[in-house]
């Protein structure tokens, strides 16, 4: 299958004779990460949310009470439903320090995780994927990634202003093309993978198991987060991109650089890539 970045450059905006939403429908291209415009939002929000996802970083137990707390302490004024609203918008979940002995709505919990006391002893063994809110001085994005846990490999990822499931699905399916499919594909339980598009789409692959993290769990996804938080701290937050396509291009020089030259002391002191080449 054609790479995702070439299929994006294939589609051209002054066709008169089809339009750019049957082009990405042809190209299997969400539309939404066609254009890498930021959504908007007020400029307080803004510099509430980037305080937020700082915190967030800082200490990811914080719930709402306490993320109003610290905010108050750093000047804004501002509410707990305020705060829980700009704090789904921006996909943050708490996690708990101890287990919860109670699920609030258990109809959401479809799959269960399936890497407890499992042993991940090779590539395409198991796929963890995840969304992160990516701030911005004037909006924000979202950037979807996909990691080999073994390998720590990431095998795809892709930015939008939007989370539909749709464009999850269209990542995945790109990044099963180029590198095969994985056993078990692991992720939390976010609307965009408990949406009959994104587990429709796995169950047609036959082959390959859902696994889902339990709500709040701090290790269930923690490789990913780990991720998350190396690319905001070593590049965005440094480079501070301020259009779509400047996030991109910083996004794909440091998964470049961290798939390529990076390495990593839990897989041996070498670059992902190496870690999944020398057994895939």
């Amino acid at each position: 299958m054609i790479p995702l970045d070439i299929r994006r450059e294939l589609i051209e905006a002054g066709d008169n004779q089809m339009s750019i939403s049957k082009q990405c429908e042809l190209l299997s291209v969400a539309r939404s990460t066609l254009y890498y415009t930021p959504s908007k939002a007020s400029g307080k929000d803004l510099e509430i949310m980037q305080e937020l996802d700082m915190l967030y970083l800082e200490d990811p137990t914080r719930g709402t009470r306490r993320m109003t707390k610290e905010l108050r302490k750093l000047g804004y004024t501002i509410g707990r439903y305020h705060v829980r609203s700009l704090m789904r918008v921006m996909r943050l979940k708490t996690v708990y320090c101890l287990p919860r002995t109670t699920i609030s709505d258990p109809t959401k919990y479809k799959y269960p995780y399936l890497l407890r006391n499992l042993k991940i002893t090779r590539p395409n063994q198991v796929w963890s994927l995840d969304i992160s809110y990516i701030p911005m001085p004037k909006g924000f994005m979202y950037l979807v990634a996909i990691m080999d846990v073994y390998s720590r490999f990431i095998v795809g990822w892709s930015l939008s202003n939007t989370m539909e499931a749709e464009w999850v699905v269209n990542t995945l399916n790109a990044s099963i093309a180029q590198y095969g499919k994985p056993e078990i594909i692991n992720s939390d339980q976010g609307g965009q993978f408990t949406s009959d598009e994104y587990v429709n789409f796995v169950k047609s692959l036959e082959t390959v198991k859902i696994s889902m993290d339990g709500k709040g769990r701090a290790i269930d996804n923690v490789y990913i987060e780990r991720f998350f938080r190396t690319i905001k701290y070593d590049k965005i937050y440094l480079e501070r991109p301020e259009t779509g396509n400047e996030l991109y291009t910083v996004c794909k020089q440091f998964i470049n650089y961290y798939n390529e030259r990076r390495d990593h002391s839990s897989i041996g002191d070498v670059p992902p890539n190496k870690a999944y080449r020398r057994v895939a």
